[in-house]
């Protein structure tokens, strides 16, 4: 059995009388590729903020390699090593690569000016580890595509995150063949022992590049699966209620 990086036990989180989590256990296992999924309001982006230190649960613990710890911030997260890729991808358009790469992480001499030789070299090297093809780092975001600019914000979260990356729909904007591209690079991270969270709504996509997956509806986890036991329309079932969950009490399993 891979060992869990991440735990999350009974997570619940309330907004006046909105419960958003009722109840949200998974384990992500350390070096894998996870999916988390589920239908519009089901408790997705909330999870997320808790993990990352964005919001507190109210009640519930959140385990990392073990050991219980408290996220009351993002940097919380980041000191443990895990980044988040938004949908928004946080990218600013009129600068370079590199400064997007080391933004407001920037590299500074002993004397206190910034050291750009070093941040571009470093860029750089990033970059080809990862094998993503940009035509220099020296370009500026604009003139990126979206699957360029996608796998840019993919490689300054893995710069930073050595842990884990948590990603939410990192292609639900990007065409077929960029597509591929991010599909390939997430493998990338996985082949180098790095943990990855998908949030996706496509399910084929979960299919292809997933380790495990787990299905939240209405707030509450209600199955975990290796992803070769289960197939869309088993996921299906299980994010609309027509099927029940593995990690549902067993007297709503048996309604």
């Amino acid at each position: 059995m891979t060992k869990p990086l991440l735990e999350a036990y009974d997570l619940t989180k309330s907004f006046d009388s909105v419960r958003a989590l009722g109840g949200v256990t998974l384990t992500i296992p350390e070096g894998e590729v996870t999916a988390l999924v589920g239908d519009n309001g089901a408790g997705k982006s909330t999870l997320v903020r808790c993990l990352t230190g964005v919001q507190s649960p109210d009640t519930g613990r959140i385990l990392f390699r073990g050991e219980q710890v408290r996220l009351r911030t993002p940097e919380d997260a980041r000191k443990l090593g895990i980044e988040t890729v938004y949908q928004d991808l946080a990218l600013i358009d009129d600068l370079a690569v590199w400064q997007n790469l080391f933004l407001n992480r920037e590299l500074v001499h002993p004397f206190g000016l910034v050291n750009r030789r070093a941040m571009i070299a470093e860029s750089a090297t990033i970059l080809r580890d990862l094998d993503i093809d940009v035509p220099s780092v020296r370009t500026t975001v604009r003139r990126m595509s979206g699957g360029q600019r996608q796998s840019i914000a993919i490689a300054r979260a893995v710069a930073w995150g050595k842990a884990m990356v948590i990603m939410d729909e990192p292609t639900a904007a990007l065409g077929v063949r960029e597509t591929a591209a991010v599909e390939k690079l997430v493998r990338g991270l996985r082949d180098r022992g790095i943990t990855v969270l998908i949030i996706s709504h496509d399910l084929a996509q979960v299919m292809r590049i997933c380790d495990n997956v787990v299905v939240l509806r209405r707030g509450r986890s209600v199955a975990t699966h290796r992803i070769d036991e289960v197939d869309g329309d088993r996921l299906v079932a299980l994010i609309t209620g027509a099927a029940p969950g593995n990690l549902e009490p067993a007297e709503e399993r048996a309604s």
